[in-house]
């Protein structure tokens, strides 16, 4: 059974970005360990030379991210 995930709608502005942190975890292990364990250093370091552009209210919420596991992180991700 899967479960549910009741979400709000995120920001336009910052849903491409979440989008593009979540797809260099998915593709990288290395940036999917970084991402669990220290958000903050994880998006401010990019990925693959390219910069994640999120405002600093939006990288405050993303770092406040306490997760165990990539799909934990997207749930959470998805009700900032």
């Amino acid at each position: 059974m899967l479960k549910r995930f009741q979400t709000t709608p995120m920001s336009s502005t910052c849903a491409p970005e979440y989008s593009r942190i979540l797809s260099a975890a998915v593709i990288n292990s290395s940036f999917r360990s970084m991402l669990l364990s220290d958000p903050a250093k994880a998006v401010a370091g990019g990925y693959s030379g390219e910069k994640f552009n999120l405002g600093h209210a939006d990288q405050k919420r993303l770092s406040a991210i306490h997760a165990s596991s990539l799909a934990d992180f997207a749930s959470q991700l998805a009700n900032i």
